[in-house]
Parts: C-alpha cells; sequence; structure tokens
C-alpha cells in the first residue's frame, strides 16, 4: 500500500524519474512534522537544512518587506513542495514559511539527504540530474524576467 509520502515525492519534480523503491528509500529518511496555523516552520534568514512537502493544509511564504511588511509571495497547498535549495547549499532562507491552516509536512534534512545520495548513486544521479534542470529553467526564466525589466525601462 502506497503511502501519502511516497506519493507526495512522486508528483515532486526533483524526483521525478526515481523507481517506487527509491521514492520509499527516501520517504523512510523524512520525518512528519505538524504545524499549528500562524506557527512559523522558518524565518528568512535562517540556516536552510531542510526540504518540506506539503501533504495536508497550507503554507504561506511570504518576506518582510523593511517599511511596507509581510508581502506573500505565495500560498501553498497539499502535494507542493518549498526548501528544496537547502538541500544542496548553505545559503539562508530567502523568506519565511509560515503554516497559513493546521498543517502536516513531510520534511528531508540535508545531511539526511547527502548520505542517502552518498550511498545510492542511482537515486544520486537521478535527483541531481534533475537538480540541473531545474536551475537551467529557472536561470532562462530570471533571464526573460530581467530582459523584459531592462527593455521597459527604457521607454
Amino acid at each position: 500500500m502506497e503511502s501519502s509520502v511516497t506519493a507526495a515525492l512522486r508528483k515532486v519534480d526533483l524526483f521525478g524519474g526515481l523507481h517506487e523503491n527509491h521514492l520509499e528509500r527516501i520517504a523512510s529518511v523524512g520525518r512528519l512534522i505538524s504545524y499549528d496555523s500562524g506557527t512559523h516552520i522558518f524565518s528568512e534568514g535562517d540556516e536552510g537544512n531542510a526540504f518540506f512537502i506539503v501533504l495536508v493544509g497550507e503554507v504561506r511564504i511570504s518576506r518582510i518587506l523593511s517599511g511596507i511588511g509581510e508581502e506573500n509571495l505565495a500560498v501553498l497547498p497539499a502535494g507542493h513542495h518549498f526548501g528544496e535549495m537547502s538541500l544542496v547549499t548553505d545559503s539562508p532562507r530567502s523568506a519565511s514559511a509560515i503554516a497559513n491552516s493546521q498543517c502536516q509536512v513531510f520534511s528531508l534534512g540535508r545531511t539526511e539527504f547527502q548520505d542517502l545520495l552518498f550511498v545510492d548513486r542511482d537515486i544520486a544521479y537521478v535527483v541531481l540530474w534533475r537538480f540541473v534542470q531545474t536551475l537551467s529553467q529557472r536561470l532562462s526564466a530570471s533571464n526573460d524576467k530581467m530582459t523584459l525589466l531592462a527593455s521597459a525601462s527604457m521607454f
């Protein structure tokens, strides 16, 4: 019988192409965490040390803008993920994640993830290749936005 975590992992682009037993291995090294509405999962500037998938409820991603207050960037319902860059970088969090409702998330810590990649080369190959593809797509989208902004400022 399939677990809700394995089903959620299957829907995450970064884990696309992995076999069922690989998804189960990833699920086995993470943990389930429940949060009450309004609880900070992490705050902007915190050490990024885990990746999350929303299993139940909603998570709000936001930033605090000086003189303005909180700017909501996204509200992520069940099935969505956040914090994936923390699996491969030591950079601080660029935004805050707050339980927008009572929620349950699957958390995959960087250390556990890196240990798994070291031990299982098949998982490592697929996941790291997906990271490269994701980052390339994001860079391309950012370049498109910068070009649009630059051309708009010329007028």
